[in-house]
This record gives structure tokens, C-alpha cells and sequence, in this order.
């Protein structure tokens, strides 16, 4: 089904009940949410948009986030959300790789966006919220929910992988719903009552999340900051009843590390739930001691959203459990619906306590990546979806994530693929090799490390480094710390061994 029938369902029955809200005042109620987004429905299709077009959310959270995407499924399109952090040359990619015919941004992304247009001749429509060509695509008559098949394209989810390249995860409007019921069968349940608080990006698992919640007619809140900002968390926590959040452990442990956080008032706190990165046991054990019973882990992938194995809270209460502390410490037990192995690199399942690759079949798993087919190939066997993540199952079906094997560096909750900072540091012409590596870090998680190696006889300078980086790629990606190195540690097959770099970082630079 259709998400937007969801929502038009859901105001039906429940259209006084308080839809949106910003900060502590709600804007709207459910009744008026449904038909604002059936009026920009009504404003996309009048753009010449056909069924099947992507249209792509290059914005920061906010209460239009959520009336673009619904609008864009009402009207039969294809939501292609894209991280705001990333630079306008990655925008630039993802827009032309997916075909997006229109784009709704934020005011400074779309000013950014438009010193690279050159880049986009198939981008027809660039809408910017806050201003007058947003409130014509509301001025719209609204429009019927468009018919959609279960297997129809709904979520154009862009995942960087190893070749540097963003790959478009092609999520279908059955893998969106199968996501939603999975959350009420084994995540937690949602009452009208209840609110879910948007501080994580709504570009990802922040604003999937969302979708059960407004099946639910419970309250979306978009805090003023538009992020995480924990003293505005807390005030928001106390503002409103039943408020979950999805958390990146770094951020876990940012709210129960503040100061002052035994005196506040977290009666309302319903549940975090925190996944996209490990967490540290004794991070585990002490956010329930500050927070309560309130945390829920999902393990998924932008291939396999909500998800692939989990924690229900009921396991974090059981703390007189002989294997306590051992389940905390996992990813989990297997979703409902969701079939996951453990096997060696032919697809032979491995026994308990042995490492190999995680692998999943179900309705929630992509139907491929968009003009892909020889990732799809690789990512997708016989109905099974290989992760590229290592791990193991206990005696009792509780997965442990031994490494991964991208080597994707998870900063923040935000993943980074090292092949694409190493991809912009060769493009200096005094840099004969490079390997990027992530350095544990307190509040981060990882933090990226560049291990960079001269041409003979060649200095490079660290400021021409960082300006190759901050004019390609995002921000967050650039390397906090380049240690020049004579030669970078190597196989027998020439391949760079990455695990002795990480080893190095413990070690004092030069």
C-alpha cells in the first residue's frame, strides 16, 4: 500500500490529533497534514511529473520534509532523499545518477546547489522551501492518492559502498511497508498519544522511522535547531508525551553524559531507539541506568531498512539473565520476517561461534540498486542479500558483529566510505598512495585518520590536502589528522593492510 493511503487513512479516523510540530507548538493537525500534501501532490504533478519520476529532498529537517515525501508517493513519485551534509558535487551525483526531473531544497542548500547546475541538465525543477515557488506547489487543488503496485519504486536511498561511488538502494512501496509493520511487531508499539522527536537526519533512519509513527497518528516533532542539540532535547522531552527518537550511539551517549542529567525530567521519555554503529557495553549498561528501560537496537542497512536483527527492550530489563550482558552487547536475534545466516564465501552456513558474512532474505530486503546491475548482482544471490558485514551467531541466535568488511568508517552514525577521501587525496599530484582508516574517538565513535605517502622527493602540504578535500567532498569526511609515512604496510599481493595502520594509530605520528 501506498504510504500516503496510509496517511489519508489515518486522517480520516484521526484528523484532529496533532500532526506536526515545531519545537513545543504544534502547527498542524492531522486533518490539514493530509491535505497539504494532497495540494503539493496536486503542485508536483502540475510540473509535467509522471508517475514514476524521482524527485529528490535535498533538505535539512523540517516540518516540510515529511510533506514533500508524502506528497511526492501521493502523486505516484519517487522520494530520493539525500544528506544535506554532503558537498554540492555529491548532490550534483546523485541527482543526475538517479534521474531526479525536480529537487526541493533548503534555502542554503539550493544556493550551493546552484554553483554546480552545469552538472544537472536533467534537473528541471529546483523548488525552495520558505519561498513563494513552495507555497504555489500548496496552492495546488489537491489530487487523489495515485495508484501504486507492492513492487512499484518508492525510496531511492543512496548508499556509498566501496567503489567510492554512491549506489541507489531501490526501495519498493511493499519494502516500505513491510518496514512499518515490522516496527509495530518487534520494535514497539505507537498510540495516537505518542510523538516521535526528528533530531537525527529524516534523510535516513530518522525519517523511516517516522512512517510507522504517522500510521499510528501519533506527533511529529521537528526541533527549532533542526538537529541534536541536547539541552533542546531534553526541554523537548518534557514538552511532550511519549516521544521516541532514533539515535546513533554517539548521541546516546552525548544525553547521558551531560551535565545535570540526573535532575531532568525524563518521565516522557517513551524509547531510543539507537542503531548504525556499535555501542560500547558499559555505554549500554549506563544509558539504562540514567535513562531506564527505554532503549531498543535495530542492526539494518540502507538495503534492508528496520531491519535485519534487533534488541527489544524486554531483554535490557532482564538483567538477572546469566547471558545479560553478553545480549546487550549484540545486535540481536533475527526480525520476524526476516531470515538471517551466517556462511563462508561460498554461501556454506558456518556454526555457532564462527565469523562470516551476514546475510538476509525477506520482504524488507531492496529490489536492487537503481542502474546497477552488476552491484545488484554482487549484493543480491538467490534471494539473499550478502551485507558485507562480519559476524557470528551465539548458542541461542543472538548476532555479534565481529568487523566490516567495507571498512566503513561510522562517525557520528554517519557512515564513511574511505575509498572516496582516498579517491580526492591521489588527485594530488605530489601523493603516490594513500589509505584512509577510522581512529576510535570519545564522542564520535571513529574519526578519519589519512596515512599519506609521497612522491620521492615530494613534500606535500597538509593545507593543500585539506582544501582538495573541502572542495570535493563533505565536511565531516575530511580527515581530522594526515600522517606522512615513507611507504604504507603491504601483503604479499600488494594490498594494503589496513589492520596494521589501525594498529600504528596507537602509536605517537612521525
Amino acid at each position: 500500500m501506498n504510504q500516503a493511503k496510509v496517511l489519508a487513512q489515518v486522517a480520516r479516523s484521526f484528523g484532529e490529533r496533532p500532526a506536526m510540530s515545531l519545537g513545543e507548538r504544534v502547527l498542524y493537525d492531522y486533518r490539514t497534514f493530509a491535505d497539504r500534501v494532497a495540494r503539493l501532490a496536486g503542485g508536483l504533478r502540475a510540473l509535467g511529473l509522471a508517475s514514476g519520476d524521482r524527485v529528490a529532498l535535498v533538505m535539512k529537517n523540517g516540518p516540510e520534509y515529511f510533506e514533500v515525501m508524502y506528497g511526492a508517493w501521493h502523486a505516484g513519485l519517487v522520494a530520493v532523499p539525500v544528506n544535506a551534509k554532503l558537498h554540492p558535487k555529491e548532490h550534483a551525483y546523485i541527482l543526475d545518477h538517479s534521474g531526479s526531473r525536480a529537487c526541493v531544497a533548503s534555502p542554503d542548500i539550493a544556493e550551493a546547489l546552484a554553483t554546480v547546475r552545469d552538472e544537472l541538465p536533467g534537473l528541471e525543477h529546483t523548488v525552495v522551501t520558505g519561498t513563494a515557488g513552495y507555497d504555489a506547489l500548496l496552492a495546488h487543488d489537491p489530487v487523489p492518492v495515485a495508484p501504486v503496485a507492492p513492487d512499484d519504486l518508492a525510496w531511492l536511498f543512496y548508499t556509498s559502498g566501496t567503489t567510492g561511488r554512491p549506489k541507489g538502494a531501490m526501495l519498493t512501496h511493499r519494502n516500505l511497508m513491510v518496514a512499518v509493520m515490522n516496527y509495530f511487531g518487534d520494535v514497539d508499539t505507537i498510540l495516537p498519544t505518542d510523538c516521535m522527536i526528528h533530531s537525527a537526519p529524516m534523510s535516513h533512519g530518522s525519517g523511516l522511522y517516522g512512517l510507522p509513527h504517522v500510521a499510528k497518528a501519533a506527533n511529529t516533532v521537528i526541533p527549532e535547531s533542526g538537529g541534536f542539540d541536547v539541552a533542546e532535547t531534553l526541554r523537548l522531552i518534557e514538552r511532550w508525551p511519549g516521544c521516541s527518537f532514533f539515535f546513533a550511539p554517539t548521541m546516546v551517549t552525548r544525553l547521558i553524559n551531560t551535565p545535570h542529567i540526573g535532575q531532568a525530567d525524563l518521565a516522557n521519555l517513551k524509547t531510543i531507539v539507537y542503531g548504525g554503529a556499535p555501542m560500547y557495553l558499559e555505554d549500554v549498561k549506563r544509558a539504562l541506568d540514567v535513562l531506564g528501560p527505554k532503549l531498543a537496537q535495530i542492526y539494518g542497512q540502507g538495503e534492508a531498512p528496520m531491519t535485519i536483527t534487533g534488541l527489544p527492550k524486554h531483554i535490557y530489563v532482564d538483567r538477572d539473565h546469566p547471558k545479560w550482558e553478553r545480549r546487550i552487547g549484540s545486535t540481536g536475534f533475527p526480525r520476524t520476517d526476516v531470515e538471517v545466516r551466517v556462511v563462508d564465501e561460498d554461501g556454506n552456513d558456518l556454526p555457532d561461534g564462527e565469523t562470516g558474512e551476514v546475510i538476509c532474505r525477506g520482504d524488507i530486503v531492496m529490489a536492487g540498486y537503481w542502474n546497477n546491475p552488476e552491484a545488484t548482482a554482487t549484493s543480491i544471490r538467490d534471494g539473499w542479500l550478502w551485507t558485507g558485514d562480519v559476524g557470528a551467531f551465539d548458542e541461542d541466535g543472538f548476532l555479534s558483529l565481529k568487523d566490516r568488511s567495507k571498512d566503513v568508517i561510522i562517525s557520528g552514525g554517519t557512515n564513511i566510505y574511505p575509498r572516496e577521501v582516498e579517491e580526492v587525496l591521489l588527485r594530488h599530484p605530489e601523493v603516490l598512495e594513500c589509505a584512509v582508516v577510522g581512529r576510535p574517538h570519545q564522542d564520535w565513535g571513529e574519526e578519519v585518520v589519512a596515512f599519506v605517502r609521497p612522491r620521492p622527493g615530494a613534500e606535500v602540504a597538509l593545507a593543500e590536502l585539506d582544501r582538495l578535500c573541502l572542495d570535493n567532498i563533505a565536511r565531516f569526511k575530511r580527515p581530522k589528522e594526515y600522517r606522512m609515512v615513507a611507504d604504507l604496510p603491504k601483503n604479499n599481493y600488494g594490498k594494503i593492510l589496513k589492520t596494521e595502520l589501525r594498529r600504528q594509530l596507537g602509536e605517537p605520528a612521525g
